[in-house]
């Protein structure tokens, strides 16, 4: 098995460097990486309903789809991930690819536990959460470790907002967490800890050894993440098919929003209220039929209607607002 240590964190990097080595090496992998802050949601997820979009936006938090199902985590410089990408179908197999970060912890003397579909607890609290995807006769295991992750930022990215959003998409399960570091015996800083998971790998099998990705590796994963990763399409326009309803409250009048979305496109739109306007409303409504729901979509066609004169007292902040579950700026 080859041992990948990657210093790299950015979070579009990270994903599309998992995808290149699940689909471009032969041999058995095993990859320690970080990101900086940033959110990653499962493929099957809706995203507006996983995130604080006001959060993320005020941190500048990216937020990226990876390959495998399951829920969105928040991953931030304190938290460590760790990647197996085997040659054989071991799909759901989620015990045989965590217990070696048991068996290492219980050398440290801490007593991890593997719990429910796929968590790793401490203590009763999560400190691993753990996805898997299958790629022809390949599977590729992913989890994460908080090591000292900053837990309050975690909470915070991941709130629910108050909005109905309903669709096929996997609602992520909040779940009382830890850090490693909290349990540790001696001090360790986190970069300490993730050259012990590579030397408790690189001595429990001989046949393990090092690897580093190639200037060659480095080009084509680049080129991932300008083609898939870092995209719109793949991170918010792969959500499934949605329905988003919110209610937004502004000095003109209430005002319902009703939208349904296919792969990321707004295909019908109905805005209701107690507001007054000049004109009718369904010149809106059809102007944003056809739309991406991303918020500079959006705002390139609202900049160009008067919306005082469908919104008395409204303009593009308050529709962008109550088009995404937002705060009135």
């Amino acid at each position: 098995m080859l041992l990948i240590y990657n210093d790299k964190t950015r979070p579009y990097f990270n994903l599309a460097m998992e995808e290149y080595l699940l689909k471009n090496f032969d041999s058995d992998l095993f990859i320690l990486w970080r990101n900086e802050p940033s959110i990653i949601v499962g493929k099957n997820q809706n995203i507006l309903s996983e995130i604080n979009l006001d959060y993320i936006e005020e941190h500048s938090i990216p937020v990226v789809r990876r390959q495998s199902g399951g829920g969105a985590v928040f991953h931030d410089l304190g938290n460590i991930n760790f990647t197996f990408i085997s040659n054989d179908n071991s799909f759901s197999d989620f015990r045989r690819f965590t217990q070696p970060i048991i068996d290492l912890l219980k050398t440290m003397d801490v007593n991890a536990e593997f719990s429910g579909r796929n968590d790793l607890l401490i203590e009763g609290k999560k400190f691993s959460g753990n996805a898997q995807y299958n790629y022809k006769n390949k599977t590729m295991h992913h989890g994460t470790l908080m090591f000292s992750s900053q837990i309050n930022d975690l909470s915070s990215a991941l709130k629910v907002k108050p909005i109905k959003l309903e669709g096929k998409g996997i609602k992520s399960v909040k779940a009382r967490v830890t850090n490693i570091s909290d349990h540790l015996k001696i001090e360790m800083d986190i970069l300490e800890f993730k050259d012990t998971i590579m030397d408790y790998l690189s001595k429990t099998n001989p046949d393990n050894e090092p690897y580093t990705l190639s200037e060659s590796d480095i080009e084509n994963i680049q080129k991932l993440v300008d083609e898939k990763y870092g995209t719109w399409e793949w991170n918010f326009g792969k959500s499934p098919k949605y329905n988003f309803t919110n209610e937004l409250k502004y000095p003109g009048g209430n005002v319902e929003f009703n939208l349904n979305v296919d792969k990321g496109v707004i295909t019908e739109i109905k805005l209701y209220g107690d507001f007054f306007g000049r004109r009718d409303v369904s010149f809106v409504e059809d102007a944003l039929t056809g739309v991406n729901h991303e918020e500079g979509a959006i705002r390139s066609v609202l900049d160009k209607i008067d919306i005082d004169e469908y919104f008395l007292g409204g303009n593009t902040e308050v529709l962008v607002a109550g088009l995404f579950g937002k705060k009135i700026l």
